[in-house]
């Protein structure tokens, strides 16, 4: 199942605390796609995705200043 989480406008570092705890939510296989506009979590959310082993299923910018993931809890 694919979960969102919008956190266009929250400013670093919550936009990662928020995917930690809605990853803590999820089952294995499902996955959360996450909307943000916070610069530094362009590398802060796929390194604890790495760190957490969760595959990166999709990741792109959409304009100027904010970009989509979509992590996979493994």
């Amino acid at each position: 199942m694919l979960y969102e989480l919008g956190t266009v406008g929250m400013v670093c570092p919550f936009p990662l605390i928020e995917a930690q705890k809605k990853m803590e939510e999820l089952a294995a296989g499902d996955e959360l796609k996450i909307d943000f506009d916070c610069t530094q979590a362009t590398e802060a959310i796929p390194n604890w995705a790495a760190q957490q082993n969760y595959p990166v299923t999709n990741y792109e910018q959409l304009d100027d200043a904010s970009w989509t993931i979509t992590v996979q809890k493994a």
